[in-house]
């Protein structure tokens, strides 16, 4: 068996720093990073780029609406013309300082409540697909597993990962909690860990309910702004390889 483990890097902006990119990157095999939207400016987003290059990671364009104060977590209302010039301007963006690296961007992960919407919405999520595989269609689209963005991913020919998350709860339909919600997100890193083994290895989680349902993970992801992000990453790796599962990029 083998899985993708990937986290949300680069999202520190100007003074303020987020996340512990630099010791998480370690134990990862893909980098999500913001590209100045939601999160992260043109100095983060070169030195996070060289970062992933130092550590062997692959790198990936994470797009979000232009939200800073909220982070990119609030729901806008966006027509999908709109979303895909975001998206299309993000991807250009990062791209350039992967190609002043020597780097090849390896795919592509929406973030907050761009990614939330499009899991749902046919017509954003065909949006963002088409967005990316005009600019470069080799590149991936890492969308939740179940989702819309998988689906559009395919009928555009453009090549798809389905992503679940280590520290987030699932609705019954296969859609995350709401972060407003109660028990959104896993605090503790044991529970988040066995979820993870049990979609890797029997496709089921537990959705908050109580009620199991079909799940089937390409790749990982640990929020690096979650303040226990580097020893969850961290265990997850070390559990993971007790498995017998490897951690290989997309």
């Amino acid at each position: 068996m083998k899985i993708d483990l990937n986290c949300d890097l680069g999202e520190s902006f100007g003074n303020y720093k987020i996340g512990m990119d630099e010791e998480v990157i370690k134990f990862i095999s893909s980098a999500n990073i913001a590209c100045g939207f939601h999160a992260s400016d043109p100095l983060v987003m070169a030195k996070t780029v060289v970062l992933a290059k130092e550590n062997g990671v692959n790198v990936g364009a994470h797009p979000g609406f232009p939200d800073l104060l909220g982070f990119g977590r609030r729901n806008l209302n966006v027509s999908p013309v709109e979303l895909k010039a975001m998206v299309q301007y993000q991807i250009g963006a990062l791209n350039a300082f992967c190609k002043a690296n020597g780097v090849k961007m390896n795919h592509v992960k929406p973030h907050g409540a761009m990614y939330n919407m499009a899991a749902k919405d046919s017509k954003l999520a065909l949006a963002i697909a088409e967005g990316i595989a005009e600019v470069d269609s080799s590149l991936i689209l890492l969308g939740l597993s179940g989702s819309e963005m998988l689906a559009s991913a395919k009928k555009v020919g453009l090549k798809c990962a389905a992503e679940v998350f280590a520290d987030r709860s699932y609705e019954e339909d296969g859609s995350l909690v709401a972060r407003t919600k109660t028990g959104a997100v896993i605090a503790d890193e044991n529970e988040g860990i066995e979820r993870v083994i049990k979609m890797i290895k029997f496709h089921k989680v537990k959705a908050v309910t109580g009620k199991e349902i079909e799940i089937c993970p390409d790749s990982i992801c640990v929020h690096g702004d979650n303040p226990k992000a580097l020893n969850f990453v961290r265990i997850i790796r070390e559990r993971l390889l007790d498995e017998n599962i490897q951690i290989e990029s997309l």
